[in-house]
């Protein structure tokens, strides 16, 4: 405690603390010590951010740049990031207990992300109508929608807000991000590369604080135009309800619960491996983790041996040593959950072929990368998300019967396909309903590539061009052309 760092928040070019001074911990995951204190907003502190960002938005200076001038922020932002991607990292995996060597390098990656989103700012246009009117000339703008509230996750922070804020910054908009309360440092931390880069005052503010009041003031009010979540479904339908209170706009993206299909066809090798980083990569808190594998019957014992071979060599440990391959879950809640779920899918007839339990030696939050074969897909563990290491496997035989069980599920957002037939492989992505199929690899993400699910994944894109084109609003313009009075309204011709 004596090393405890007190973060603040940053709100108009300022750091703050919250205006009553109160503050929540940050645990260390890896270590169960308590390292730095975190400010917790009050309505006051929301309502304070928002209007900075409003009056950045509509009286300037982000308003008064130009789209050049904007890309070039962004382009600064790129560099600083790149620079200090190292002590990024770090303070994310201290924070969250994601590795290193995963934090670090997403740190850097993401200023692609941002450069990407500066070569866009002056390429976003209208239109011009061929109208069927005479004398008329028509044309469309595309114009910035204003404040946009970011709320992020824990997993994933700093990619989640470039995918969020990279766009809405090129369109024009100014944003207020809201950090997960579950660790907020690394976006803390982010804050000041936005100082670095030059971004003007009241174009980014970030704030911390729990769903109530922080993230319900947030997204609710009147003067937020557009709200980009990403979390759970039990907070997005908050999100959406609060949204009814300023007709925001609103994109949700919700996690899910990837189908991850390999047949008889596939590179056994290459798809283990994928399978391998799909789930426990991250520890298994992705969005996207390939969280039910589908084994055709044939090959399904074959994959089988070499994942829990490869499973049970992964080495768990600390996240910040080079030679850790998997670290600890971020919350204790993740760990109750799937434990309970493991001992309920036991009763109902599922077998864990490795793991399912706390390593020894390691601190509470450790938990051992798990496969669990499933008789059915009846079993609640298949539908329901984790964010975990632990992975569910299910045989079938043929296309048609994988094709119904990937697609028996709530959730939409990514899949997996293995097979060395194209034609199956193009067939499979056409009908599995995800919003991302990855073929013959997976978890691989670019700034040029759109990012979203279906159903209860969520809806709206992020990621790539068009994102930019989601910040915006059309404006359609009409000018008269002709130097004759306008025809008397009451008389037709």
């Amino acid at each position: 405690m004596a090393n405890l760092i007190n973060y603040k928040m940053l709100i108009n070019g300022a750091w703050v603390n919250a205006s009553n001074e109160k503050t929540f911990n940050s645990t260390n995951p890896t270590t169960g010590e308590i390292w730095c204190s975190i400010p917790e907003s009050t309505e006051a502190d929301v309502n304070n951010a928002v209007e900075s960002a409003y009056s950045a938005f509509s009286e300037g200076p982000w308003s008064k740049m130009t789209p050049t001038q904007r890309g070039d922020c962004l382009r600064r932002l790129a560099e600083v990031l790149a620079n200090k991607s190292e002590d990024l990292g770090r303070v994310e995996t201290v924070d969250t207990g994601k590795m290193l060597k995963e934090t670090k390098w997403q740190a850097k990656y993401i200023s692609q992300f941002f450069n990407f989103y500066a070569g866009c700012a002056d390429k976003v246009s209208g239109d011009t109508l061929p109208i069927d009117k005479p004398d008329l000339f028509v044309f469309t703008n595309r114009e910035p929608l204003g404040v946009v509230a970011a709320v992020v996750p824990w997993n994933s922070q700093l990619f989640l807000v470039a995918v969020k804020i990279g766009p809405a910054l090129a369109a024009g908009n100014t944003v207020v991000l809201k950090a997960s309360e579950h660790a907020s440092a690394a976006m803390l931390e982010f804050g000041k590369c936005i100082e670095e880069a030059g971004i003007p005052p009241g174009v980014v503010n970030i704030i911390t604080g729990h769903g109530d009041p922080c993230g319900k003031v947030l997204t609710s009010h009147p003067k937020v135009s557009r709200i980009s979540f990403t979390g759970g479904p039990n907070s997005a339908r908050h999100v959406v309800k609060n949204s009814a209170e300023n007709f925001a706009e609103v994109s949700l993206e919700l996690g899910g619960k990837s189908p991850f299909i390999v047949f008889d066809d596939a590179n056994i090798e290459n798809a283990v491996n994928c399978s391998i980083a799909g789930i426990f990569g991250a520890t298994g808190q992705s969005c996207v983790a390939g969280s039910r594998v589908y084994l055709q019957e044939n090959i399904a014992d074959e994959f089988l041996d070499k994942i829990v071979a490869q499973a049970k060599e992964i080495v768990i440990g600390d996240p910040l040593l080079d030679d850790t391959q998997m670290g600890p879950l971020c919350t204790e809640g993740q760990l109750s959950n799937i434990k309970a779920e493991l001992n309920f899918a036991l009763s109902e007839g599922g077998e864990i072929l490795c793991g399912g339990k706390s390593p020894e030696g390691l601190g509470e939050l450790f938990f051992e990368p798990t496969i669990i074969a499933c008789p059915n897909q009846k079993l609640k563990i298949v539908d329901t998300e984790l964010f975990g290491p632990v992975l569910t496997v299910i045989k079938f035989k043929d296309e048609e019967e994988v094709l119904r069980l990937a697609n028996d599920t709530k959730h939409g957002l990514a899949a997996g396909i293995f097979s060395s037939n194209s034609a199956r492989c193009l067939r499979m992505s056409r009908s599995v309903r995800a919003g991302i199929v990855w073929v013959n690899t997976y978890r691989v993400v670019s700034p040029i590539a759109e990012f979203g699910g279906f159903k209860n994944s969520g809806y709206g894109r992020e990621s790539g061009f068009q994102a930019i084109y989601d910040y915006t609003r059309p404006k359609t313009i009409w000018m008269n052309m002709s130097d004759e009075p306008a025809a008397n309204p009451f008389v037709m011709r």
